[in-house]
């Protein structure tokens, strides 16, 4: 009997050593996991500061730097993942108040060491070889190779980049902290910029080598657009080339004006209902209206076979370019010397070419000349090599990013590789990302009266109705802003001397607005006066088109409202627009239920 109150109390004993040692194991554990926290936050940190220095190196064309940076992201990356891995960190992620914020973490950890290892690593390993200086042509020729031997990874990075986005959009961040939630925020709003990036690089590594002629010599149709008789597509086709293409060495070949083209009695091409519609038969029976309608597609398949009836060849593909991108291009070239004794520079090429061209040369066929020989100018010392690399990658890249540089390919292939990137200029495309918005300018003066037009285009949504559909509010504001006695101090030529019943000095543009597929159109008025737009549809999307007619120093405001889709309440909408002389920038409209 006296042996149990000794039992009780070794019993009890025991129990507390149980309960204390369960308790130091929890502190360990927690402290374990706080530790090693740390110790991977400090990896996290070191990582995205390797990835700004990489990110900086890659950006002076470092690439020796960069792959050493490369290197040490891998390190990092790799140990913050392990740090967040083992199994004392999985069983925390199952308690209460921290779980989700360790979870996360453990994720953002995994995703980042994937993309050092899957996307990082490999890109690495052949940035030696792909140079930016690479894309200097030597003895009129761009070495092909390296781009073909970067074909693979490429490709593998722009795989694990996509599988990362998808990883970071299924992180659960509803019971986590706001500094995770930023962090992850952050993660997926680099990815999903990066990843288009890395597929937009993917498309060039895999479609340059056989578009420059890797596969056997090609021809492509140029057509220099003229910002200053506006087309929804940029602007007339005011010049074309032939460049001749092999192995990575490009020649021009053949140069041809408008008057080369004879306007014919029907569309050389069958034109859709829409495209008729909206724009008539013209877009398809003279060149210098291929690109009325804004599909480029179109534009470039129509000015393919007027070429081909006219010259013969049948070109493997089009390119557009305007002479904004010309001046953007001279940046990296430096000035050139034209064959009229006239230097041209990236300060002086739009007014030049745009503008004072047409008092300097008042016949149409020495403008033509001149055109020609600025273009040929340029094109000489491209081909030559005589421009900065990486000035030059950054003037295309501009070019494309505003509209102002196109590309169609004749290889269907090609072509669907092209499709849904920025220089293949189709239609806008909205996601559940953003709802994209079109607004498109075609003059209707007759003349060269685009350059003293200035554009603003505003845009803005907000739910109003029980059922969450929203509406969608867009605002576009024109301005004449040629000088007064326009009339009588601008050339003919330019005005266009009331050939087309538009008074001198005046400009007449029609507007057309493309709005979402799921748009369904409400309500205009221009400058506030209820408008009676011509409403139509181009494929699936919705049409509004306006006509406006300013005279010197006038404006004019066209306000435009659709309803979106049920499930596009909260969705975010923007809009592209025709590239002018002066790139104009989307705003935000504020707009409200009243």
């Amino acid at each position: 009997m006296s042996d149990a109150p000794t039992a009780r109390r070794a019993h009890r004993r025991w129990l507390l050593w149980g309960v204390l040692f369960i308790v130091l194991l929890v502190i360990a554990a927690v402290a374990w996991v706080a530790i090693r926290g740390a110790i991977a936050k400090q990896d996290l940190e070191s990582s995205i500061a390797h990835v700004d220095s990489l990110r900086a190196q890659l950006s002076k064309g470092d690439t020796a730097a960069a792959q050493r940076t490369a290197v040490k992201l891998e390190l990092s990356a790799a140990d913050a993942r392990a740090k967040t891995s083992d199994p004392v960190w999985a069983v925390f992620e199952h308690t209460p108040f921290v779980g989700g914020n360790l979870r996360a973490v453990r994720q953002v950890s995994a995703i980042v060491d994937d993309i050092a290892s899957d996307a990082v690593r490999p890109v690495a390993g052949v940035l030696g070889d792909v140079d930016v200086a690479a894309f200097r042509p030597e003895d009129g020729k761009i070495d092909l190779q390296p781009l073909v031997a970067a074909q693979p990874a490429v490709a593998q990075a722009t795989t694990a980049l996509g599988k990362a986005t998808r990883a970071a959009d299924r992180i659960d961040t509803g019971d986590t902290v706001s500094a995770v939630t930023d962090a992850v925020d952050q993660l997926r709003a680099s990815l999903a910029s990066v990843s288009e990036q890395a597929a937009v690089a993917d498309k060039v590594v895999q479609l340059a080598p056989a578009m420059l002629g890797d596969g056997g010599a090609k021809q492509y149709l140029v057509l220099f657009q003229n910002n200053a008789e506006l087309r929804a597509g940029g602007g007339i086709p005011g010049a074309v080339a032939l460049l001749d293409v092999e192995d990575g060495g490009i020649s021009l070949r053949q140069q041809a004006s408008t008057a080369n083209f004879p306007q014919v009695d029907e569309p050389v091409l069958p034109l859709t209902t829409d495209t008729q519609g909206l724009y008539g038969s013209i877009t398809g029976e003279f060149i210098q209206d291929v690109t009325l309608t804004p599909r480029f597609d179109t534009s470039a398949k129509l000015a393919r076979e007027m070429w081909k009836r006219e010259f013969g060849q049948r070109v493997d593909g089009v390119l557009s370019i305007d002479p904004v991108t010309l001046g953007y291009i001279l940046q990296a070239t430096g000035p050139v010397k034209l064959a009229t004794g006239d230097e041209l520079t990236s300060d002086n090429a739009v007014q030049l070419l745009l503008k004072d061209a047409y008092a300097k040369y008042p016949d149409p066929a020495v403008q033509d000349a001149f055109f020609a020989s600025a273009a040929s100018a340029v094109f000489t010392k491209v081909s030559e090599g005589g421009f900065d690399p990486k000035e030059f990658i950054a003037a295309l890249t501009t070019g494309v990013d505003e509209g102002r540089v196109k590309l169609w390919s004749a290889d269907r292939a090609e072509q669907a590789e092209l499709t849904g990137t920025a220089i293949a200029g189709a239609l806008p495309a909205s996601d559940d990302r953003s709802q994209q918005f079109g607004v498109y300018l075609n003059d209707a003066t007759g003349a060269k009266m685009d350059y003293y037009l200035e554009k603003s285009v505003s845009i803005g949504s907000e739910v109003c109705r029980k059922d969450g559909r929203p509406t969608w509010t867009l605002e576009v504001t024109l301005q004449n802003t040629a000088p007064a006695d326009a009339a009588m101090s601008l050339p003919e030529y330019v005005t266009g001397a009331g050939t087309f019943g538009v008074p001198p000095g005046a400009v007449r543009t029609n507007v057309a607005i493309y709005a979402p597929s799921s748009g369904v159109y409400v309500t205009s008025t221009q400058d506030g006066t209820t408008a009676s737009p011509q409403t139509a549809t181009d494929g699936d999307h919705p049409v509004a088109q306006f006509q406006t007619l300013l005279s010197p120093g006038k404006s004019t405001t066209i306000r435009v409202q659709y309803l979106g889709g049920a499930d596009l309440g909260r969705t975010p909408v923007d809009a592209v627009s025709t590239p002018g002389v002066h790139q104009s920038v989307t705003k935000p409209l504020v707009t409200s239920c009243e």
